[in-house]
């Protein structure tokens, strides 16, 4: 496909793309529908399309309009700083996008006419205040940080190998990892083809952000504890905690859709973890009492990883930001069960919005009046180059 007809592709998609459903899927869809796509092309066309929805309202608003071509002409300018000259070129018509008309030609060349700060920052108006009141004076750098696109970090898995391994495993399918400041977390370019490698494949590394490796972290499991992870999702801190154990201990991997654990059993074999166990509810009653720290990682806006799921952004409303804090809520009641006296409660969100970070802490401290708080994090897309995430740790006071 030439770059104009993936433009194209890239349009077509966008017309008809539900945004109340996960994007990937329906890209997955579309090409197993036009097998004519090969594989750089798949990927051109899901990075266009991923690159109009982090910036849904700028582009539209750049290139005068909702429909999927004006967003794109209106990505190709707000993103890839092209000139109409440049444009003009793709718009040639036949497989690829019809040649521009005078009034596109207008809206390309002119600068929009923001109507708030939401619309030119890519972020949802009724949200702005609670951006403000989590970033201050630094919301402009963090929310413009969160529409571009995030680099891919690794986590090395240190019951394989050390960073130092791992790098040459890596450096022999020809990438080049960027050691970060957390002793386990590597970095490599956007689109960077780690799936192909035989650190990948022998489970020397694992796709985690360098944030979600640093609240995996903040849980401090201790070679021979109890831990349980309430909230497991697809594990990729459950696998963090067992290289933290050592494989030595019990670690527990728990959640209320088990069907999102369902690689779980996989990716901890590839990894060479011993110590997980995976539970259904009815198992959850041998642990009440029990266990030394429990992670409850709470379904959440996810609005710190959004550069990564946009559609996100524009999927949440305030209805469905209250029904997630009171699922929060239920959650942390929920664990402290599993906690024994003196034990860990450790709660985390991919959520840079306090009413699902801070509030929900201060609510669970007046609901327990046993329950003490303890050290707590923030980490900021642009200020800690990850993604966004709140960790807070409670204590259960030892009877």
């Amino acid at each position: 496909m030439t770059p104009a007809a993936r433009l194209a592709a890239a349009a077509d998609i966008l017309d008809t793309l539900g945004l109340t459903r996960p994007v990937e899927p329906q890209l997955k869809s579309w090409a197993r529908g036009n097998r004519y796509a090969g594989s750089k092309d798949r990927r051109a066309i899901s990075d266009r399309v991923y690159t109009v929805l982090r910036r849904l309202r700028s582009a539209s608003l750049q290139g005068g309009g909702e429909t999927g071509r004006l967003r794109v002409l209106g990505s190709l300018v707000a993103v890839d700083g092209l000139s109409v000259d440049t444009i003009e070129g793709l718009c040639a018509g036949g497989y690829g996008l019809a040649p521009l008309t005078d009034a596109e030609r207008v809206a390309l060349s002119c600068m929009p006419d923001w109507p708030s700060e939401g619309a030119r920052l890519d972020w949802p108006d009724w949200l702005m205040e609670q951006a403000v009141e989590a970033f201050g004076e630094g919301v402009e750098r963090e929310l413009d940080a969160l529409r571009q696109r995030a680099p891919i970090d690794l986590r090395v898995n240190t019951l394989k190998a050390s960073r130092e391994q791992a790098i040459l495993a890596l450096g022999e399918s020809g990438l080049d990892p960027l050691p970060l400041a957390a002793p386990t977390a590597l970095r490599l370019p956007a689109g960077s083809a780690v799936a192909h490698s035989r650190a990948w494949r022998e489970g020397l590394v694992e796709l985690q952000d360098a944030g979600s490796q640093a609240i995996a972290a903040m849980v401090g499991a201790q070679p021979g504890e109890t831990v349980l992870d309430y909230c497991a999702g697809a594990g990729g801190k459950t696998l963090a905690l067992a290289a933290a154990m050592q494989n030595q201990g019990r670690l527990f991997a728990y959640d209320v859709e088990p069907g999102r654990m369902a690689d779980l059993p996989e990716r901890a074999g590839r990894a060479g973890v011993r110590c997980l166990t995976r539970l259904q509810k009815c198992d959850l009653a041998a642990l009440e009492g029990v266990c030394d720290r429990v992670l409850v990682d709470a379904p959440c806006s996810g609005s710190g990883s959004w550069r990564r799921d946009p559609a996100g952004k524009w999927r949440l409303t305030p209805e469905g930001l209250s029904r997630l804090t009171a699922l929060q809520d239920a959650a942390l009641d929920a664990a402290l069960r599993y906690l024994r006296p003196g034990g860990v409660l450790v709660y985390a969100t991919c959520s840079v919005l306090r009413v699902e970070n801070e509030a929900r802490i201060d609510a669970l401290l007046a609901r327990h009046p046993f329950l003490t708080a303890g050290q707590s994090l923030h980490l900021h897309p642009a200020r800690d180059e990850c993604d966004g995430f709140f960790v807070g740790i409670v204590n259960l006071t030892a009877c």
